[in-house]
């Protein structure tokens, strides 16, 4: 099946040819009504020859149906696909199961008035193509199934770009930004392999379904609302998942170079259509596409992520509470990273800045995605600083950030760590504005909400760097705390349209006028590293073997 808009599109024509010809039964004008006759139905299996009798291995098989009388033909291909129109009776199908397999096709032709006769042939295909890790990972293994949610918490789980530039480009959603919507993120996408490797899917809403605007007329009849809208749809059901190579031209670095669709259903979000194609997939994550055709002919690239993170539920895989309602100003929990899942980070939340060329400030580590640099373990996360030859640095480290994954402005952010020690070493976590991309430093502005350097052992400093105060020129402060590297304390932000504060343990130790001048009035995202001498670490001890910074959690209020 191409999509549930050309299903509907031809049944509801149907209906009005019939309700005419009612009308009309005695306008002879318009002709006997006869039904299709001569079907003949012919295939061709792509790689076919003297050696490979059932094709090439791809599945592919070329159709050409005729008959006389007939306006138009409509195929089974008996693989659990959805029945697919062809006006011309021509349509090349890819078969996906693995291995040699036989399938009964049926062509259905239709002549005047719906009426049709039919022709039914067997093919056998050979498929080699059967994608397992993804299979296994989307649904857990054989003879398992997984549920997956919508990863809310994301910037990003929900956005629309051109076809052709593979980015959400027009439109990416905030985190949490479709919660009153109120049909959206309690949806559940379960998906279940047997122990055939076939997949199924199911999708539970509670009969409440998120329409694309567009889609609203050929999903349910109605006009365009304007908007985006819930209504009862019923998804019941299970559907049968089938597995291609893509074909649609995403480059391999961005794209798995797979695709798969959904008989009679779709992803949540009704967009007209159930083929998708899975950019990334992971035990915890997975980011996908889909193209939607508009009634104008325009074509969009629509982009979903989902998460094992029930969004609803107080903890998840790889973030912690949502929702949960503290004290004081800036009290509604939105986003928390609590680091539970032991193993590498969450990658629906992390992104790896990987390299070793200075980083702007003469640094001396390369930063890698090593578990020996950055690990979750016992509810930690670890980045550990090595003296190490690699790579043509004598330094290893690690270094993550949220951008475009998780992005916010104004709030109150607490990060509760234990700090690494020794002579050179530079530990943070901080912020850059979202348009770094766009302006670059400093004009996307920096907000540090803690620094620290061993070579000036247990002083925290806070800082600000914008146009006219960055660098070695940017305005903040430090306060004493004692004991950073072998306990843990809460180091804080507090952000807002008029100040931005810097507290350690809830004492303040800095505060800064906001104002409209300054770039502190946009998204930020979250950025966390551990650097090795540079401008700001200072003289790097030649003793120092190994040191790390620990994380219990990072959480963001509004």
């Amino acid at each position: 099946m191409k999509n549930i808009k050309h299903q509907l599109k031809y049944c509801i024509s149907i209906l009005i040819l019939i309700g005419f010809i009612s009308c009309q039964e005695e306008d002879q004008e318009f002709g006997d009504i006869i039904a299709p006759s001569n079907i003949v139905l012919d295939f061709d299996i792509v790689g076919q020859d003297s050696s490979n009798l059932n094709g090439d291995g791809s599945g592919l098989v070329n159709f050409i149906a005729s008959a006389e009388n007939a306006i138009t033909f409509q195929y089974n291909f008996g693989d659990g696909t959805e029945n697919l129109v062809s006006p011309s009776g021509s349509n090349e199908h890819r078969f996906t199961q693995n291995g040699l397999n036989n399938y009964v096709v049926t062509v259905i032709a239709s002549g005047r008035g719906g009426i049709s006769s039919s022709k039914t042939i067997n093919v056998e295909v050979k498929s080699d193509f059967n994608p397992i890790e993804i299979k296994n990972i989307l649904t857990g293994g054989a003879s398992n199934s997984k549920t997956w949610h919508w990863h809310a918490a994301v910037s990003g789980h929900l956005g629309v770009g051109p076809p052709d530039s593979f980015d959400p480009s027009y439109y990416s959603a905030g985190p949490y930004e479709k919660e009153a919507v109120g049909c959206v993120y309690e949806d559940e996408l379960v998906f279940t392999q047997d122990e055939n490797e076939n997949i199924t899917f199911e999708l539970f809403n509670q009969g409440n379904t998120y329409f694309n605007r567009f889609e609203v007329e050929d999903g349910l009849g109605l006009p365009n609302p304007g908007e985006d809208t819930c209504y009862e749809f019923n998804t019941s059901g299970v559907s049968n998942v089938s597995f291609s190579p893509s074909s649609s031209g995403v480059p391999e670095d961005i794209s798995t170079q797979t695709s798969f669709a959904l008989q009679d259903n779709f992803m949540s979000y009704f967009l007209g259509n159930n083929e998708y194609e899975f950019l990334s997939i992971s035990e915890n994550e997975m980011h996908i596409r889909i193209i939607q055709t508009e009634p104008s002919g325009a074509t969009l690239a629509w982009y979903q992520k989902f998460a094992t993170i029930n969004p609803n539920d107080e903890d998840g895989d790889c973030n912690g509470d949502t929702g949960e309602v503290g004290s004081g100003n800036n009290d509604v929990l939105i986003w928390a990273e609590e680091f539970e899942t032991d193993g590498a980070p969450c990658a629906g939340i992390w992104n790896y800045d990987l390299g070793g060329n200075g980083w702007g400030n003469e640094e001396a580590q390369f930063y890698t995605n090593r578990p020996e640099n950055i690990i979750i373990e016992d509810g930690l996360l670890k980045i550990t600083l090595i003296a190490e030859s690699y790579e043509g640095s004598n330094y290893t480290s690690s270094r993550i950030q949220s951008k475009d994954k998780f992005d916010f402005k104004y709030g109150r952010i607490e990060a509760r760590a234990k700090l690494p020690e020794g002579g050179g070493t530079w530990p943070a976590i901080w912020m850059l504005g979202s348009n770094l991309s766009e302006v670059s430093w400093p004009d996307c502005g920096e907000i540090d909400i803690l620094e620290h350097k061993g070579n000036n052992q247990d002083r925290i400093y806070g800082s600000l760097h914008f146009p006219g105060n960055s660098g070695g020129n940017s305005v903040g402060s430090s306060v004493s705390v004692p004991n950073v590297s072998s306990e843990f304390h809460l180091y804080e932000v507090q952000w807002t349209a008029s100040t931005i504060k810097f507290l350690v343990d809830g004492q303040e130790y800095y505060t800064f006028s906001n104002n409209t001048n300054v770039p502190f009035n946009q998204e930020f995202f979250i950025i966390l590293n551990v650097a090795m001498g540079g401008t700001f670490g200072g003289t790097i001890d030649p003793s120092f073997e190994q040191s790390t910074m620990e994380i219990d959690y990072i959480r963001v209020y509004q």
